[in-house]
C-alpha cells in the first residue's frame, strides 16, 4: 500500500447523530457557495459509504481459523467522519478548505460515543502467559457470551494456554469463540468494539491489530504501570453493560502513519559492449519495497548495537531542517508523549492535542531540545550521507529492522486515531494517570506560617 492509494479523508470530527453530520455538511456547502453533496451512511441507510468506498463484507463464519458456530450476517458499527465547520475572520475573510486536512481541534468534553446499531460482537484481547489473568479473562468471556450474547473473538494463541484449554468447565464457552490469528486473519470489519486486558502494552497491541478504522477501546487496568487503562475490573459488570448501552466519554488518540521504503540490494547481472558481465544493483525505482505502519505511541530510530554515533537527516515538509547525531530521536504522538519521550526529557501532552513531537535521545549538542511541530506535517528521515554506520527503527517498540543508505521513514498523522473510552472524561482520567502512575508533582507540601513566625 503506497501513499497514493490512500483516499484522502474528511477531518476527524465524532459525530453522534447522522442526521447533524448531513446537516453540517449542507450548511459548510451554502458557505463556501459549494454543490450540496448528499451524505449516507452505510449502517443506517443501509447503503454502502461514498466517503469511505469500502466494499461491504458479510460474515460466512463464525471464526476465521475455525469454528463450528454460525451467527447472522452484520456489518460492524462504526463512527461518522464529519465534515469540518467553515471558519471565518470578519465579514469578508474565510479560511480557505483543504481537501487533505486529516485533524480538526475539537472541545474533549463533546466527544461521545454512541452506536448506530446494537454492538454485537467483541475482541477480547488477553495479556499472553500471565497467569493473573486468566480468572478475570474466563469471567469476562461468560458474561459476554451467557448473559449479553455478545459474540466473543479470542486470538488464537491466548486458546493454546493449558490453563485454558485444559479447563473442561470453560470448554462450553471456548466453543462459542471467534478465534483469529495476527497478520493472517482480517477482523478489521467484524468487532465492534475492543476489551483489553492487562497493561498499556494491550492497548498497543490492539492499536495494531487494525491499520485502519479502530473500534472503540476499553482498557481494564490488569497490568504494572495502566497510564493507558482507566478501568478497575472489580465493577466490570456494570462498566461494559453501560459502554453496550451507549452515551460514554471517549478520546481520539491520535497515530502517526509510518511508510518505510527500502531498496533492494540484490545484484543485477548485464552484459557490456564488450561482452564482459558485470553486476550492478538495478533499477532503484523498481526495486524498491515499501512498507507501511500505524503506530500510537512513537517511532525510534537509533543507533542499533554500533558504538558510532546516530546519523540522520530529518526533513520537514521536504526541507532538511537538522541532522541528528546522538543515540537517536524519538517521533511520538501526543499519546506517547508520556512513554519514552517524556524518560528522554519532552514535555508530557494531551492526547487532545494535535500535534507530533521530535525528541533527540542523549544528543551531542547541548542546544537540541525536543520540539513539537503541527499534526499534519510530512516528516522524513534517513541516513546522513557522512553516516558511519546504520541505525535502526521500532514501531511501538515492534516489527525492529534496520535502516540502510537509500532507504527513508516517512512519518504522518494518520486519519484514522484510537477511540479509547474514557472512565470520566477526556480530561480527568488523564490527571488522574499523571498522578497515580507517574506521580507528577507529588512533593510534602510546606507547612503554614503563623504571624509571629512571619516577623523572623
Amino acid at each position: 500500500m503506497t501513499s497514493s492509494d490512500v483516499t484522502p479523508v474528511p477531518p476527524i470530527f465524532f459525530v453522534a447523530n447522522p442526521k447533524l453530520a448531513k446537516r453540517a455538511m449542507m450548511d459548510t456547502a451554502e458557505q463556501v457557495g459549494m454543490e450540496t453533496v448528499p451524505f449516507s451512511c452505510s449502517p443506517c441507510d443501509g447503503g454502502e459509504s461514498p466517503a469511505r468506498n469500502m466494499a461491504i463484507r458479510t460474515r460466512k463464519n463464525r471464526s476465521l481459523s475455525t469454528s463450528s458456530a454460525t451467527a447472522c450476517d452484520y456489518r460492524r458499527s462504526q463512527s461518522l467522519h464529519g465534515p469540518s465547520p467553515v471558519t471565518t475572520f470578519g465579514p469578508k475573510a474565510c479560511m480557505l478548505q483543504n481537501p487533505h486536512a486529516v485533524m480538526h481541534i475539537q472541545d474533549p468534553a463533546s466527544q461521545r460515543l454512541t452506536w448506530n446499531k446494537p454492538p454485537k460482537s467483541v475482541l477480547v484481547i488477553k495479556k499472553i502467559q500471565d497467569a493473573s489473568l486468566l480468572q478475570p479473562f474466563k469471567e469476562l468471556c461468560v458474561f459476554l457470551t451467557e448473559h449479553k450474547n455478545m459474540i466473543v473473538y479470542v486470538e488464537k494463541k491466548v486458546l493454546a494456554d493449558p490453563a485454558i484449554s485444559g479447563d473442561e468447565s470453560f470448554g462450553a464457552i471456548i466453543q462459542k469463540f471467534c478465534t483469529f490469528r495476527e497478520d493472517l486473519d482480517d477482523i478489521s470489519n467484524r468487532v465492534d468494539f475492543i476489551i483489553c486486558l492487562g497493561g498499556d502494552g494491550t492497548l498497543l497491541y490492539a492499536s495494531s491489530l487494525f491499520q485502519e478504522s479502530v473500534p472503540p477501546v476499553m482498557a481494564f487496568h490488569l497490568g504494572s504501570l495502566g497510564f493507558l487503562t482507566p478501568f478497575n475490573f472489580e465493577t466490570y459488570q456494570s462498566q461494559v453493560t453501560q459502554i453496550i448501552e451507549g452515551n460514554t466519554a471517549i478520546i481520539l488518540r491520535s497515530r502517526l502513519r509510518v511508510r518505510v521504503v527500502k531498496d533492494s540490494r540484490e545484484k543485477k547481472a548485464r552484459v557490456d559492449d564488450t561482452g564482459n558481465l558485470i553486476m550492478t544493483n538495478g533499477d532503484s525505482e523498481g526495486n524498491r519495497k515499501a512498507v507501511q505502519y500505524q503506530v500510537l505511541n512513537e517511532v525510534v530510530v537509533d543507533r542499533g548495537p554500533s558504538s558510532y554515533l546516530s546519523n540522520v537527516d530529518l526533513f520537514l515538509d521536504g526541507h532538511l531542517i537538522t541532522t541528528v547525531q546522538g543515540d537517536g530521536v524519538i517521533v511520538s504522538t501526543p499519546t506517547g508523549s508520556t512513554a519514552y519521550a517524556v524518560a528522554a526529557g519532552a514535555s508530557m501532552i494531551h492526547p487532545n492535542v494535535p500535534a507530533i513531537m521530535i525528541t533527540p535521545i542523549c544528543p551531542h549538542s547541548l542546544s537540541f531540545r525536543p520540539i513539537v511541530v503541527p499534526a499534519g506535517v510530512e516528516l522524513k528521515i534517513m541516513l546522513s550521507r557522512e553516516a558511519r554506520n546504520t541505525a535502526w527503527v521500532s514501531f511501538d517498540g515492534r516489527k525492529r529492522q534496520e535502516i540502510c543508505h537509500g532507504d527513508s521513514i516517512t512519518i504522518t498523522t494518520s486519519c484514522f486515531p484510537v477511540p479509547s473510552i474514557c472512565f470520566r472524561d477526556p480530561v480527568n482520567d488523564w490527571f488522574e494517570s499523571l498522578a497515580q502512575c507517574l506521580h507528577w508533582n507529588v512533593r510534602k507540601k510546606q507547612h503554614y506560617l503563623s504571624s509571629e513566625e512571619d516577623e523572623f
